[in-house]
């Protein structure tokens, strides 16, 4: 009995220190890259560790759980880039960039002006969408290194990327790869507007920059893996998460990841996901946005092959996600 009453009063008082303590949460700020000869304005979005009381705030199409301008904690703290797919925003992955950050990471993306659902100038048709993406995201590395006002706390060393579909494709590129452009000549896409497989015929395509300060990556259904051969993928050395949808979708294929599996030198983590479509892969709509999505045409956004459940997907996705990247950011060099 006076073993119970210890127990249920150090528990008290434990709780109650916890309860008078601030408490850790997701930051969120907006920022502009500026323009420079590489390429216009970035829009964009970083969450980080910081010590307050998230609320919701709109990010665009959806809304973040986070606290607004709060100030940054930590030193020495991982940096995550995210790339989002054709179509997509910066707040695409915002409950995976939540979580992170209140594992302590920074977590920054962007809107590829290219090929943005809230560009004003974007043309996904023209194959500079591709070949512009690592430049955008190696902008985008270089200001939360230099312009940042957290730049002194974020550890240049301790740098990856997550992608998800041209965001898959954009991570290898930061790693290294390189596409061979005239393999698409093969099987060549032909929706209207499409004006890749004419500039490739027409003229030579520059290999793609790699950034040698990112030292891992979180690829999903890569678009365009299948041009990812085993030369094109011989520089790359860090680790890998790829992650593939059983039917694929959206022009993808799941030979597209399985290639890239096959052509990595080292052997990546590779997950296919059963009863999965390429669009699983994106977080669960809300309401207000599965709404925009069926006015507009595309319900198959937010819709899953019966028996695939997004939300719990999404919870381990995330959960397996930040596993990786501390294995490979943190626990490597402790």
């Amino acid at each position: 009995m006076k073993f119970r009453k210890i127990v249920t009063l150090s528990t008290f008082v434990s709780a109650l220190a916890l309860s008078i303590l601030p408490s850790q949460a997701a930051g969120l700020k907006f920022l502009e890259v500026p323009a420079n000869n590489r390429g216009p304005v970035l829009t964009a979005a970083v969450w980080y560790p910081c010590v307050g009381k998230p609320i919701r705030v709109e990010i665009g199409f959806d809304y973040s759980t986070a606290v607004r301008d709060c100030p940054l904690t930590g030193e020495k703290l991982p940096l995550i880039m995210i790339s989002h797919g054709v179509g997509g925003w910066f707040g695409n992955y915002h409950a995976l960039a939540e979580m992170l950050a209140d594992a302590g990471f920074v977590v920054a993306a962007i809107n590829h002006p290219r090929d943005s659902g809230q560009s004003k100038t974007r043309d996904p048709n023209d194959i500079a969408s591709m070949t512009q993406r690592p430049v955008d995201m190696t902008r985008l590395v270089d200001f939360m290194l230099d312009r940042w006002s957290g730049a002194p706390q974020v550890d240049p060393a301790r740098i990856g990327v997550f992608g998800f579909s041209r965001g898959g494709f954009t991570g290898l590129a930061m790693i290294g790869g390189n596409p061979d452009w005239k393999l698409l000549l093969d099987n060549c896409p032909t929706y209207p507007g499409n004006r890749f497989c004419e500039q490739i015929r027409s003229s030579a395509i520059a290999p793609l920059a790699g950034d040698p300060r990112i030292k891992t990556a979180v690829l999903v259904d890569p678009a365009g893996g299948s041009l990812f051969t085993a030369e094109g993928l011989g520089k790359v050395t860090v680790p890998v998460q790829l992650w593939a949808s059983e039917y694929g979708g959206d022009g993808l294929s799941p030979k597209d990841a399985a290639t890239v599996a096959h052509n990595l030198p080292a052997k990546p983590d590779y997950r296919i996901v059963p009863n999965s479509g390429h669009f699983s892969f994106l977080p669960p709509c809300s309401q207000e946005f599965a709404k925009l999505v069926a006015n507009s045409g595309e319900p198959e956004l937010c819709t899953d092959t019966a028996g695939f459940d997004r939300v719990a997907f999404h919870k381990q996705f995330n959960a397996d996600i930040l596993a990786f990247f501390r294995k490979n950011l943190i626990e490597a060099e402790q």
